[in-house]
């Protein structure tokens, strides 16, 4: 699970080009970086994460014996070509900026500094691990910003488009700020701490609704959190009220009742006054079923009594939003810029950086992209994180990285922090950039900046 996939999970077009460069012998330095075109709509920003995964799968990227056999007996590729794939692992230096980060279009949060072959066959693992979880971190912070402080928990393991997804986007969710996931293997993986209460079919499974409380609350004295939607919502919470004094003298405490169904707003407010009433003013509420950022932010708005949510389906899928336009480009090869210009999809050369400058309120300003080596002032984003095949430091804590991400996102200005309407945040291109297009546009034939 996670990176430690095969080498072959990749594009067919990766190793036809890889069997082209060793043919001719095309191993100089390729600079490679991964950015995103152009943000999806109702989107201010993006979060940045994936980067330790990445890092994962590059330093161990290795053929095993059985993927080489069964790439010699396809008949696609030279015998020498698989003889040096078994030799090969990634040498190279990564740059990036660091998970949490957030960031804008055109900007490259990764950088691949490697010999042509290496750099060009991580390309599609890459992408598929950086693109998934900012998508994921990116929609969470949403939730996150629309819901300060409330309890936010991962609930879309099940609805996920298969395994290694459910399990990043609970390690991407967790990053951009939500209190924890359902997921257990992200507890066991990655630290995030997990939350349960009970199914439906645990009260459908006993004759008796008040039954199945109790024998919830044996069974997890400790966490106890019942759920009120089976059959009737607000008659379910007075059993909740008459059964509290025993399960008390027991010594076991009720700590929340969940909402699934229905109007969430309207049923918390009715559960909260039956609640209070019966002297269970400590008991939290907290609803799950369907919820967009959108729904949580009415909810908000109106003061819904909820004390925390589930988020599902619209989370794990990105619903509104399912895909990023990335992209993983040679920026320079052989110590020469380099640069596509296919029409709507051309791009800036060179070894890149990212200024970031903000305002007396500390809130982010702008951003300058320029050239590695053009010294500029503000924050410089992107930093080194491999160096010849190796992390230069140990793994980063997912909490460390959290609580950047929570830094990252108290410096968006208020616009930024929109659902809806956010303005573009200012990203300028530096002149020495723009000289640098035009003369790789003017050696190659082709005069004209972007």
């Amino acid at each position: 699970m996670g990176s430690q996939t095969s080498v072959l999970l990749t594009d067919l077009y990766q190793l036809t080009m890889l069997q082209g460069y060793f043919d001719r012998e095309m191993e100089e330095t390729a600079v490679f970086e991964f950015f995103v075109r152009k943000l999806p709509h109702d989107r201010g920003f993006l979060m940045a994460a994936g980067l330790e995964q990445s890092l994962d799968f590059l330093e161990t990227l290795q053929f095993t014996p059985e993927e080489l056999k069964w790439l010699a007996d396809s008949g696609r590729f030279s015998r020498p070509f698989v003889d040096y794939l078994e030799r090969l692992r990634f040498t190279g230096d990564v740059h990036a900026v660091p998970e949490g980060t957030i960031f804008f279009p055109h900007e490259p949060i990764l950088r691949v500094t490697a010999p042509l072959p290496q750099a060009q066959l991580v390309e599609t693992r890459l992408i598929n691990l950086l693109h998934f979880q900012i998508l994921i971190a990116s929609k969470a912070a949403r939730f996150v910003l629309a819901a300060p402080g409330k309890l936010l928990i991962d609930f879309g393991l099940r609805r996920a488009h298969g395994a290694e997804a459910g399990l990043m986007a609970a390690r991407a969710a967790y990053l951009a700020g939500f209190s924890g996931s359902a997921t257990v293997l992200a507890e066991h993986r990655f630290g995030v701490p997990a939350y349960g209460t009970m199914a439906h079919s645990f009260i459908q499974a006993h004759d008796d609704e008040r039954e199945a409380f109790v024998n919830f609350a044996h069974a997890q004295p400790n966490n106890v959190t019942l759920l009120l939607d089976t059959y009737d919502t607000e008659a379910a919470a007075e059993k909740v009220v008459l059964l509290a004094p025993q399960l008390k003298s027991e010594g076991i405490v009720i700590k929340a009742v969940r909402l699934d169904s229905g109007d969430l707003g309207d049923h918390a407010r009715k559960v909260r006054r039956i609640l209070d009433n019966g002297g269970l003013t400590d008991v939290k509420i907290f609803a799950s079923g369907n919820l967009s950022e959108g729904r949580l932010w009415n909810l908000i708005e109106t003061r819904a009594p909820i004390d925390g949510y589930g988020i599902g389906s619209d989370l794990v899928t990105s619903a509104d939003a399912p895909h990023l336009d990335c992209a993983y480009k040679l920026e320079e090869y052989a110590g020469r810029a380099r640069r596509k210009r296919s029409e709507g999809k051309a791009t800036w050369p060179g070894r890149k950086q990212i200024f970031r400058r903000y305002g007396a309120d500390g809130c982010m300003a702008e951003d300058l992209l320029t050239l590695e080596d053009d010294p500029r002032d503000g924050e410089r984003l992107i930093q080194p994180v491999m160096r010849a095949g190796r992390r230069l430091t140990p793994s980063v804590p997912l909490t460390q990285s959290r609580t950047y991400a929570a830094g990252q996102l108290a410096r968006l200005p208020e616009p930024l922090r929109r659902l809806r309407g956010a303005p573009v945040y200012p990203v300028k291109i530096a002149d020495a950039l723009t000289a640098l297009a035009d003369e790789v546009d003017i050696k190659t034939g082709r005069p004209g900046s972007v």
